[in-house]
């Protein structure tokens, strides 16, 4: 990708989900995500209606007349978007690859904290840590974050959720808001998972191509593994086969569910043909 498509592309999406983060997601991500507690702002002259508890006595004293205390949310909260760029997010068989909607709903999360002054982060992964951005405000910043997720070109092709998970608690002092984003085709993370989200407000954002359901019955045909390359003949006629192959699949999506559930944190699953939009409107909401 030449330098003048990669910035054609990078302000396609900005002005996509910047439009969606400016007018819907900001209040609900606002909302969603407290800051750590309310600051001292300013005093000013008691109006009606104002709580009599927040009475600074000792300026009223002065004025001889009632102030009150006024206080803001202190939030600067940081986000850190953690993003699977193994090889099986290159699969689509609609319109788009799982690792283009992934980028839209990481650029509508990262404008939505961009609005509300909070820091942004990046970690990519697959199965080695391949890139970690640290968390930066302001919108250059964030131009650079969906760069890489446009361009970036990973080393490894396989999935290993555990080891982004682990790497947090070593780049991530306080609290953060995490989101995890990947088509979770791993198992064996729990341990580290239960770690991050004792610490961390921490979502899990599970994508997927319908596709990857089911195997379709047409025969003999070649299969090729994009995580590790082989290549095996599958006979979809037979039914053990696909429903095998169905077994599998439901038992990774379950195991998703199951182990981001048990430790307090968030789920979110999103097939490519849906509306991302919906999905995270539905989660903020019902967060509140």
């Amino acid at each position: 990708m030449d330098t003048k498509e990669l910035l054609k592309k990078v302000r396609k999406i900005e002005i996509k989900t910047r439009r969606l983060s400016d007018h819907v997601f900001g209040g609900e991500y606002h909302s969603t995500f407290k800051g750590r507690g309310m600051t001292f702002s300013e005093v000013r002259q008691y109006q009606y209606g104002d709580d009599v508890r927040a009475i600074d006595w000792n300026v009223t004293a002065r004025y001889n007349e009632p102030f009150v205390k006024v206080f803001e949310e202190e939030r600067e909260l940081t986000l850190l978007l953690v993003i699977d760029v193994s090889a099986s997010e290159f699969f689509g068989s609609q319109t788009q690859f799982k690792r283009e909607y992934l980028t839209e709903i990481a650029a509508t999360l990262s404008f939505s904290a961009l609005q509300n002054n909070d820091k942004v982060g990046l970690l990519l992964f697959s199965d080695q840590i391949e890139l970690y951005i640290p968390p930066k405000k302001g919108r250059f910043h964030i131009l650079r974050i969906i760069r890489e997720l446009l361009e970036f070109h990973p080393q490894g092709k396989g999935t290993n959720i555990a080891l982004p998970l682990e790497f947090l608690s070593g780049v991530l002092k306080k609290k953060a808001i995490v989101f995890l984003l990947s088509d979770f085709m791993d198992q064996g993370y729990e341990k580290t998972l239960q770690i991050a989200a004792k610490k961390h407000d921490l979502t899990g954002i599970r994508v997927f191509d319908p596709r990857e359901k089911a195997l379709p019955n047409i025969g003999l045909v070649p299969m090729q593994d994009s995580e590790s390359g082989r290549i095996r003949w599958v006979n979809t006629q037979s039914k053990s086969i696909r429903t095998r192959y169905e077994k599998h699949y439901h038992q990774l999506a379950e195991s998703f569910e199951t182990v981001f559930k048990k430790n307090g944190a968030g789920t979110l699953s999103c097939s490519v043909e849906e509306s991302y939009v919906k999905k995270l409107l539905g989660y903020f909401k019902a967060r509140l």
